[in-house]
């Protein structure tokens, strides 16, 4: 292959195609292609190239260190779990009609999974997607505050097309976060999505939120337009911590 021509390739920005260049020419040469099959070919290797980075550069974005998908979900251990409603979220037609979804359930059942794989389906889809829990969600407010960048990180929470809150309730937020989670919801209503999990019942909003009149408020805006949905069963964590005991460290959890 011509060295200079995937140098230029690269200066085009088609680094996909320099890529896969030399096997798309072992590929002609072994079974003769028409030009113009060899020319879709590298575009189409170009094409996923880009739309593998985007998706990288996307997850990273939005917080996600490890892809989950439903595909792995044990829907054997718990068969209450709605999976079909669950598979549904992830196609993310939810995201485009700028609903709402609450997934309340005990700790362990399974929450975390499906929440990042409903936001990882939202990303194939097109959208941007950010997760935070309520632990980061606390350490973000304070740092803003710190920094003088709530406004920065208020504006950022809003902008996504889907925000995922995860353990909402598990931790007190700032004196000022109320506040601040008020002004999210209010500038997301109706324009975009939110996914929150959580085993706390709403009626306990304002006692961690510290903030009755507020918490009320988030959950006028929030519940009008989200579906809730309960996750029941046993905690799936505890079950493969048993397990591995059981079975010593070389056993191997089924999802």
């Amino acid at each position: 292959m011509n060295p200079q021509l995937a140098t230029q390739l690269r200066h085009l920005r088609l680094s996909g195609m320099a890529e896969a260049l030399p096997v798309r020419l072992e590929q002609a040469r072994s079974s003769p292609l028409a030009h113009l099959e060899f020319l879709e070919l590298l575009v189409g290797d170009e094409l996923a190239r880009r739309a593998d980075r985007l998706f990288a550069r996307r997850l990273k974005q939005a917080g996600i260190v490890q892809v989950k998908e439903l595909s792995d979900f044990d829907f054997t251990f718990n068969t209450k779990i709605p999976r079909a409603r669950l598979v549904e979220l992830a196609t993310a037609r939810f995201v485009a009609s700028h609903q709402g979804v609450l997934l309340i359930g005990p700790p362990g059942i399974g929450k975390t999974h499906a929440a990042v794989a409903i936001a990882v389906g939202a990303i194939r889809a097109g959208y941007r997607a950010r997760l935070r829990s309520v632990f980061d969600l606390a350490q973000d407010f304070l740092e803003a505050e710190a920094s003088g960048e709530r406004r920065a990180l208020v504006d950022a929470l809003t902008r996504v097309d889907l925000l995922v809150l995860e353990d909402f309730g598990m931790k007190k937020l700032g004196p000022s976060a109320a506040e601040d989670l008020l002004e999210i919801f209010v500038r997301r209503h109706e324009s975009a999505s939110t996914l929150i999990t959580t085993n706390r019942p709403t009626e306990d909003w304002g006692q961690f939120l510290g903030d009755v009149p507020a918490a009320t408020a988030i959950l006028d805006r929030f519940l009008a337009h989200a579906e809730l949905i309960q996750m029941q069963g046993k905690s799936y964590r505890l079950h493969q911590r048993a397990r591995s005991a059981a079975h010593g460290p070389d056993s191997r959890p089924s999802a």
